[in-house]
């Protein structure tokens, strides 16, 4: 009798030690991404192998954001982190990294992943920067997401991470790039077609969020809310816009959704110009569910205003 219960037992530690085994080899690699198109790339290469979180909203600025406890929480718990780099964050992402206490996320760490390594990076500055040229990115132009073909690299990149700290796996991140790959070579194909008649506009934009795409999408940007990056418009600034919209006869002005939409409104009502107020991310609209709805987006509103 005593036998079978030491057997009993035994067969119990057993199942108990296959079954934690199981649970742990089965669970899900925890992302977490800087903003929500990082995490719409993660998503689609890592599938039901990945539970993937964004700390910015598709509504929100990614240059400025609080650090809040609940994020370093999120990083906490984290196996892999995924930064768009070109110091977007550095106002409030390397305080989270501090808080997080995760050795496994820092920079230097597999955890830790730079989507902008490997990209052909717009508008790197010359010269000396200093704080009066305003919010000048010493390293490019960050918002590199806004142009598709480079959707591809930065999917390549998070699959050939999510592989390297998942090795078992890592067949099924190839598979779901693979396949990420050939829908999103279709969708450009096509959108590519629809800028066609696009071509040579030219609009006036609130911030450099639209470098990218309006170097892709083969639009003239000639001209900035801004001043200077960060920096709101003066009267003055306003009416030399005012005046170039008309000399030019522009037909365009877009805004970011999370920048004050006044001066772009003020500017439409004087000078007869259409305003769009455009998201930058996913999310940015709660039609934006993927990376490829932002630019199904996008293209549909130019579309429909130029």
């Amino acid at each position: 009798m005593k036998r079978f219960y030491k057997y009993s037992s035994i067969w119990a530690l057993t199942a108990l030690i296959v079954s934690s085994f199981s649970l742990s080899a089965s669970a899900k690699l925890k992302v977490v991404t800087t903003i929500p198109d990082l995490a719409a790339l993660t998503q689609a290469v890592g599938q039901d192998l990945v539970e993937v979180s964004s700390i910015a909203r598709g509504d929100q600025d990614p240059h400025y954001l609080e650090p809040k406890p609940s994020y370093a929480l999120m990083l906490n718990r984290a196996d892999l982190l995924v930064e768009v780099g070109l110091e977007i964050e550095s106002g409030w992402l390397p305080v989270l990294l501090t808080q997080s206490r995760n050795p496994k996320i820092q920079r230097g760490q597999p955890g830790h992943l730079a989507a902008s390594e490997g990209l052909t990076i717009l508008e790197i500055p010359t010269g000396p920067i200093d704080r009066s040229q305003g919010d000048v990115h010493p390293e490019g132009n960050p918002h590199y997401w806004m142009r598709p073909q480079n959707g591809f690299i930065i999917a390549k990149r998070i699959s050939e991470r999510l592989s390297e700290i998942d090795p078992p796996h890592a067949q099924s991140f190839q598979q779901n790039f693979q396949n990420f790959e050939a829908r999103l070579k279709q969708k450009v194909a096509q959108w590519e077609k629809d800028l066609a008649l696009l071509r040579g506009k030219k609009i006036i934009t609130h911030h450099k969020s639209f470098s990218y795409f309006v170097d892709w999408a083969g639009l003239q940007v000639v001209g900035l809310i801004e001043p200077k990056p960060g920096i709101p418009p003066s009267p003055g600034h306003i009416l030399s816009l005012i005046n170039l919209i008309s000399s030019e006869k522009i037909p365009l002005i877009i805004t970011e959704n999370y920048y004050d939409p006044k001066p772009s409104r003020e500017l439409a009502e004087r000078t007869g110009a259409k305003v769009l107020i455009l998201p930058t991310s996913v999310g940015g609209d709660p039609s934006i569910k993927t990376y490829e709805d932002l630019f199904d987006f996008l293209i549909k509103k130019l579309k429909e205003a130029l």
